[in-house]
This record gives structure tokens, sequence and C-alpha cells, in this order.
């Protein structure tokens, strides 16, 4: 079975931010939470990169390994989703992630910050499919219409792929090889080409 990921290619990446806006405005995320974010490395200098970044959807989750209660859990086919339901707000997906996925509606104190809300790649929760209530809980299911998330869907660029990953895994293969070898291939310039020795 597919197991979906996500893959964002920084060679193509313009910062836009159109990604984190319309997830936001999708999924009717609360103010001051993102599921999707645009980080920039080296802003203003030569060479910057910017990726987008949200839930990775791992395959061995850390997040899933450290809930206390088991409301993250992993689909059958590798989405990371979340019951809000029986969340208890411990905080503990929040410093497992190294994605920093996992946020909290409120900046007080643990236990009283509500519960977790993370990026569901537009797969909704445990509830009924197209349900209002997995709407009003977890933002629309695209998934369960046979769309893509909404975030890789309006990339100009096409940076940000979503889908199978055997699939995702072949397009960024075939757009390294045609821009180059070695890390010359991301662009770094620091490979060694044989071509040039003295």
């Amino acid at each position: 079975m597919a197991r979906l990921k996500f893959l964002c290619d920084t060679d193509r990446c313009i910062e836009c931010n159109a990604c984190a806006t319309v997830c936001k405005n999708e999924h009717e995320v609360p103010w001051g939470m993102v599921r999707r974010r645009v980080v920039t490395i080296g802003d203003g200098e030569p060479g910057e990169k910017s990726v987008a970044i949200s839930c990775m959807h791992c395959t061995d989750a850390p997040c899933v390994a450290v809930c206390p209660v088991s409301t993250l859990y992993q689909t059958d086919i590798g989405v990371v989703l979340h019951d809000k339901d029986t969340c208890i707000g411990c905080g503990y997906c929040y410093y497992a992630c190294p994605f920093g996925a996992p946020q909290f509606p409120k900046s007080t104190l643990f236990g009283s910050r509500g519960t977790m809300d993370k990026c569901t790649y537009c797969a909704g929760g445990p509830e009924e499919n197209g349900s209002e209530e997995e709407y009003r809980k977890y933002g629309s299911n695209r998934i369960a219409e046979g769309k893509l998330p909404i975030c890789a869907e309006v990339c100009s660029t096409r940076a940000l792929l979503a889908g199978d990953a055997e699939v995702v895994g072949e397009i960024f293969k075939e757009r390294v090889i045609s821009r180059g070898y070695g890390s010359g291939a991301w662009g770094w310039k620091t490979a060694y080409y044989p071509e040039e020795r003295s």
C-alpha cells in the first residue's frame, strides 16, 4: 500500500508562503497557530534556501511513540493523525517532534493550553469522513475526496511535492539528475570534478 509523504525542493521554493496561507484558510486554523510554515536559511545571503515545513508524517513517528494516551496514531497510508477528544495537553509530542509540527492554541501552562493541533495531510481525523464534526476539529478531508493536500496543490513552482512516497521520490530524483551530480546537484558547487584537475 502507498505511504503518503511530503517533500520540499529547496531549489524551487520561492518563499511565497502560499502553502502556509492556504492551509490556514482551508482548515480555519486558530489565530497564532500554523500547520505549515516556510523557513529560509541564509535569508538575504547568496545561495539562500527556503523550505516549507509541517508534519512530515514520519514512518516511525516520535510523537506517536511518546504520546501517553495514544492520541496520535498512524493510518495504513502513513499519515500521522490525532484525536482531539483524547488529548490531555501534556506537550510530549511537542518536544519529541523534530519539525515543531504539534502546536497548542494557548501559550499558558501545560494542561491549560487546550488540545494539540497539527497538520493532518488534509486527511481529517477519526470522525466520519466529510462530517461537520470532522471539519470543525480537523479541517477539510481532501484525501477522502481523492485530492492532494491543499498546500501542495497551490504551490506555483511545484517545490512542495505530496503523494505516494515512491512517486515523489522518483520525481525528485529526476529533478536532481537534470541539475547535475554530487553536491553540485544541490547547487553548492563544492564537489570535486575530475575535469577541473590541473
